[in-house]
Formats: structure tokens, sequence, C-alpha cells
């Protein structure tokens, strides 16, 4: 026959149920192992941040010539070495130009255009080369130093014309109420 859990309660004595001493400080001690946080392994970023320090570190303390060695024995000087706003501003240009040719598109309809501004630019950086020889060679002087930015001047701007000629090939152009692509 079955017995009520409340009769077997009341048979049990409650003197057998006390706990013992220590209990709390044991029950305590597993808690704390089942959450101790585990340990992750930094060893690769501790790597990262010790390599980039030390390239942060080597890129200040390592004297810079604002003259730069070319190919041969010739000696060029940049804009960096006239002023520093003359660096910025050819730093400015040149990041533009470089980010304008990394984001041209080729496609085989604008090859013969991609060509043809590419060749004028591919002459106006030989200019550019030129002109920093002669800056170099020569005295430092407003009339050189205004050519070199104006040459780097056209080549952002002729980057650009080939960019929006580019758009310009790829989209549809309509001719009586018709689509049609170049």
């Amino acid at each position: 026959m079955p017995k009520d859990i409340r009769e077997i309660l009341k048979e049990e004595s409650n003197d057998s149920l006390k706990l013992s001493s220590n209990h709390r400080e044991r029950f305590e001690d597993r808690l704390v192992q089942l959450h101790r946080p585990k340990m992750k392994n930094y060893r690769f970023l501790k790597i990262a941040a010790t390599v980039a320090l030390l390239l942060s570190l080597g890129y200040f303390f390592i004297p810079k010539d604002t003259i730069q060695q070319t190919d041969g024995d010739e000696k060029v000087v940049d804009l960096g070495s006239v002023s520093p706003e003359m660096k910025q501003i050819e730093n400015y240009y040149l990041t533009a130009i470089n980010y304008e040719m990394a984001n041209l598109e080729p496609t085989p309809e604008s090859k013969i255009v991609l060509d043809t501004y590419l060749k004028k630019i591919n002459e106006l950086t030989e200019q550019y080369k030129q002109l920093s020889k002669n800056l170099t060679e020569k005295e430092i002087n407003e009339k050189t130093i205004n050519a070199l930015i104006t040459n780097l001047q056209l080549r952002l701007q002729l980057l650009l014309e080939l960019k929006d000629t580019i758009q310009e090939l790829k989209t549809p152009k309509t001719i009586n109420n018709e689509t049609t692509t170049i």
C-alpha cells in the first residue's frame, strides 16, 4: 500500500538531516570551480602588439632624408624637401591619384579610351620625374614647384575625366525611346 509522503517525513527524525559544519565552504568551493572563468590565450594579440610597437618605434626613430635614392646613383628631391606644406600637398594628390587608379573598372568597350588616357597619364608621370630631377639639379624655385603641383593636378583631372567617360560608356543611351548600349 502506498504511503503518503507527509507520513514518511514525519517518521524520519529531523536530527539525522543536519548539515555538516563545513558544508557551506564546500558548496562555495564547488561553485567557484564550476564558474571559474577560463583563461583565454592572448598570445597572438601580444605578438601582434609587440610587432606594431616595434614598427612604430622604428618609423619614428629612424632618420629620414628628404633626398630619395632612385635606380642609379642620382638623387631626386621631392616636394617634401621644400616644406612640410608641400609634402602634404604632394601626398594629397598622389593618394587621390592612386585611389582613382585603383577604382578604375575597365571594360572591353572602354579599352580604347582607357589606353588613350593612361598614355597621357604616363607622359605626365615622366614629366613629373623630369621636373623632380630639375629641382635636384638646379636651385629650388617657385616655377618648378608650381609645375610639379600643376602636373599632379592634371593627372588627377585626367583620371576623373576617364572615370566619367567610362561611366558614360556603361550607362545605356536612349534613342527614339529604345534603349541601346554602346
